[in-house]
């Protein structure tokens, strides 16, 4: 049985177990940056000596084109015993191809999260057991939560050649409903200046407004 230490004293025992990672800026629970090479080893260890035995979420970072580590892979991890929680970050080694080793393995339920993660933001889980798109069909071009790709969508060809031959039609980009907030000028009083979703309503039916001209 893992043992369960108290969450007080999970920061120095896991620096004190692994000397090459370092504390990470955080504003609720212990966080560590992890080197990717020992990211598997340390996630172990936390479930079986620490006691952190439920993975909560898997969620990735890109901190955009140029940055350099552009991608970093996130675990947060609960204790069923201390109820503590903990979070675990690594920084992808390629930015232009970034990867990870999968925690499947470890958490069977790190199946899911990882090929969220491989679709959204392009990161691939190496020994990944079938790391399939989870909500783009398979061949879509692009990973929409990178930052590159636009709020509003990328139009693209419908992942069906018949129908796309038969319709004509192509998968029209759908607007980010609810985003990006912005507030009225002049708004002051935070009550006041509730967050609104920009213009950006138009659909199959309505077309996308011109883009003003300089």
């Amino acid at each position: 049985m893992p043992t369960a230490t108290a969450p007080a004293d999970v920061s120095a025992a896991l620096q004190a177990k692994f000397p090459q990672i370092s504390p990470r800026p955080s504003s609720d629970h212990p966080a560590f940056n992890v080197p990717a090479t020992d990211a598997l080893a340390v996630l172990k260890a936390l479930r079986d000596e620490f006691g952190f035995d439920f993975l909560m979420d898997i969620t990735a970072v890109d901190w955009a084109e140029g940055a350099s580590p552009r991608f970093t892979v996130v675990w947060h991890l609960h204790s069923s015993s201390s109820h503590g929680y903990i979070r675990i970050a690594a920084a992808c080694e390629s930015d232009i191809e970034p990867s990870m080793p999968s925690a499947v393995g470890l958490w069977p339920g790190a199946n899911w999260h990882e090929r969220e993660t491989w679709d959204l933001l392009g990161i691939r889980f190496t020994g990944h057991p079938d790391l399939r798109r989870i909500l783009m069909w398979e061949g879509y071009p692009y990973h929409p939560l990178r930052k590159e790709f636009p709020l509003a969508g990328i139009e693209t060809e419908l992942h069906d050649p018949e129908v796309a031959a038969e319709t004509g039609a192509k998968a029209i980009a759908a607007p980010m409903a609810g985003g990006p907030f912005v507030a009225s000028p002049g708004e002051i009083n935070p009550s006041d200046a509730e967050p609104r979703a920009k213009d950006e309503s138009w659909n199959e039916r309505r077309e996308k407004p011109a883009e003003p001209s300089a």
